[in-house]
């Protein structure tokens, strides 16, 4: 079978990651990476043996290239993504998916033009522990999912200029509540600040979902030290995941539980699923759609904080 042909456009810290998975994945050969700062490619490209370039448009048109990451500023996202869609490549875009919503519409209707894989990078929907916890409620062993609590806080990690901790950091935990609660929202309350930042760096959003369900979200860049985790109340348990660690418990009236889950990389398992989706002609399990609705959101909860209001959707 033939291998895929993978590039990398935009080699900072995550980006970095995209390149070492699709070098590990059997079925693909990272061809080519990409970035402004000559000295970041070079060395990315030679660590790999892949082609490297200080611009995108050279990983585009390459021929060989079946599907590109693209890991690049958000502000870049729309333009290199729809030049690689109209040049047929298959792409994962970095979250937020773009910039506006508008443009994330543009995307997801180019890809569907062009007949390729459009995918957003929500690696949490690969947590095993997050993957466990969305079966264990499918399963019923919690009754009636009501409430999701999530916590995702840290120190700034210095390298976000262009959006706040809304869509850099909370937006995971949006897809994962939406993911969970299978349906768009009806509103969203969102309290939201800068204190140390250019952009909002702490917010607490509320999000409501049909039959009074309620997602809270909390998320910030100024708490010292990582916490990632997420408490799902039903009507008869509660299921806690800490994503980090990937463990998880589930509580119940008769017992309580933890399952030990065999360590996986979740960048490794969003990649892979992204190259099986070309492979096969599947949807990948996280589409433009998803990308969009997270979008919708995020933009909702930052015109909440700023008027004070709930803003419905």
């Amino acid at each position: 079978m033939k291998r895929l042909g993978t590039a990398v456009i935009g080699c900072g810290v995550w980006g970095r990651n995209h390149a070492r998975v699709y070098s590990e994945i059997p079925s693909t050969r990272l061809l080519s990476v990409a970035d402004l700062n000559p000295a970041v490619s070079k060395e990315i490209g030679k660590r790999y043996r892949a082609k490297w370039h200080t611009d995108a448009e050279s990983v585009i048109k390459d021929p060989e290239i079946d599907l590109i990451s693209i890991c690049t500023p958000t502000v870049t996202h729309y333009d290199i993504a729809l030049k690689a869609i109209e040049e047929g490549k298959h792409i994962l875009v970095e979250k937020p998916m773009t910039n506006t919503i508008e443009e994330a519409k543009a995307l997801i209707e180019a890809a569907e033009k062009n007949s390729v894989i459009l995918t957003v990078g929500f690696v949490e929907r690969f947590n095993p522990a997050v993957q466990e916890a969305i079966k264990r409620v499918a399963d019923g062993e919690i009754g009636e999912v009501i409430l999701a609590h999530t916590r995702r806080v840290s120190r700034s990690p210095g390298r976000i200029g262009d959006v706040g901790v809304i869509k850099d950091l909370a937006i995971h935990d949006i897809d994962i509540v939406n993911h969970l609660f299978k349906g768009d929202p009806e509103s969203v309350y969102a309290i939201a600040g800068r204190i140390a930042h250019n952009y909002e760096d702490y917010a607490n959003i509320n999000i409501r979902y049909k039959g009074d369900r309620t997602a809270f979200v909390e998320t910030n860049w100024l708490t010292p030290r990582r916490k990632r985790t997420l408490t799902i109340t039903g009507t008869e348990g509660i299921i806690n995941v800490e994503y980090t660690t990937q463990e998880i418990s589930i509580e119940t009236h008769q017992q309580v539980t933890q399952p030990i889950l065999p360590y996986q990389e979740p960048l490794y398992l969003e990649l892979k699923n992204f190259v099986d989706s070309v492979i096969n002609g599947t949807p990948p399990q996280v589409t433009g759609e998803d990308g969009l609705r997270a979008l919708i959101i995020c933009e909702a909860a930052l015109t909440s904080a700023k008027t004070g209001r709930r803003v419905e959707l």
